[in-house]
């Protein structure tokens, strides 16, 4: 990996090694890698002639990437972290956070400042600006309930716009920034965090994790700290496996296709979705068809948790890719439901 240049703004290297930029630990490479300290410098990095025409990709932690082959373009790392308060009233705080910033420290400021709204996103990888381009969900919270705006460089026009919540377009795992990955580079995430909200406990085990460790008051601290606990034991860590946490969205079908598998599966766990749709559950749907544990070769799925791919030694994303494909075949072939991947997927379509 040779440099390019190095400022107080922006160093660039050249054929940068990212195998350890992916939280799947994927070996591969990109043509270019930048890693932005301010996000003033982004205008001008890409008006530089040796990128014009060239693919642009943002990566953060790289915990919701796979690469099936080196990225033949340059690869932005956001480096700002700046947290902001603009408003506190005492019973709300505005913050404009920037997109460096790891998602956890934020939740755990948040908890340090009496707020309430991200305790069940607690130990979630990536960085701020990833939550609002996949709409970070889990234990019945999304992020997108708490966005008021988002910072983004719009590179068909060259400048950082101000986008509200409304336009950011958030869907389940789903936004205006991932329908065009192109277009947008996210600088920074403004939200509105109550001082005060009823915690959000019917969801994946928390009151129940709740209750074993006798919290009579769920505050938001300590709903934090019993995803934390749940996290950890479901799902399997990538400083000792490589993975990236949930690789597949929980199903939407309709209603009547949720109640017909629901008759003719006992058991199967259905949740409403609004607008005459269910969510149906992928691990439950992996590990039924008998997936969970599944290995071909250093690539597979893991036995700790069937929604999780994992990466045992040595697998190339390609390797995992195929595995990913066979799941998602199994389950159609079965069920007649298609599983999606959360992940982007480089240097190949799923």
């Amino acid at each position: 990996m040779a440099a390019m240049n190095d400022s107080p703004s922006c160093r660039i290297d050249a054929d940068a090694p990212l195998a350890e930029r992916n939280t799947l630990r994927v070996a591969a490479r990109a043509r270019w890698l930048a890693t932005v300290r301010d996000p003033s410098a982004l205008p001008a990095l890409l008006a530089r002639s040796e990128f014009a025409g060239q693919p642009v990709m943002v990566l953060g932690q790289g915990s919701n990437v796979l690469f099936a082959g080196d990225f033949a373009g340059l690869v932005v790392v956001p480096a700002w972290r700046a947290v902001q308060v603009l408003e506190d009233d005492g019973g709300r705080v505005r913050v404009h956070v920037g997109a460096g910033l790891p998602w956890d420290a934020l939740v755990d400021w948040s908890l340090a400042q009496g707020c309430a709204g991200l305790e069940n996103l607690a130990l979630i990888p990536g960085l701020v600006g990833a939550a609002p381009i996949q709409n970070i969900g889990a234990y019945g919270t999304e992020v997108g309930e708490f966005i008021v705006a988002v910072e983004a460089l719009d590179r068909s026009r060259g400048d950082v716009g101000r986008l509200s919540a409304a336009e950011c377009r958030f869907g389940y795992r789903d936004s205006v920034f991932k329908a065009e990955p192109d277009r947008w580079i996210v600088t920074a995430v403004e939200f509105d965090l109550p001082r005060r909200r009823p915690p959000t406990l019917g969801y994946g085990g928390v009151r129940e994790e709740l209750a074993a460790r006798g919290v009579v008051e769920p505050t938001p601290t300590r709903v934090a700290e019993a995803v934390r606990r749940l996290r950890r034991r479901k799902l399997p860590d990538p400083a000792a496996i490589g993975n990236a946490g949930s690789f597949f969205k929980n199903p939407v079908v309709d209603d009547a296709v949720a109640e017909a598998l629901a008759r003719e599966h006992e058991g199967m766990p259905v949740h409403a979705a609004g607008a005459g749709k269910s969510k149906l559950s992928a691990a439950w749907l992996i590990e039924r068809a008998g997936l969970k544990g599944y290995r071909a070769g250093a690539a597979g799925v893991s036995a700790q948790h069937a929604l999780v791919l994992v990466n045992h030694g040595g697998a190339s994303g390609a390797e995992l890719l195929a595995v990913a494909r066979h799941v998602a075949s199994t389950v159609e072939a079965r069920y007649g439901v298609r599983l999606e991947p959360e992940p982007r997927i480089v240097g190949a379509t799923f």
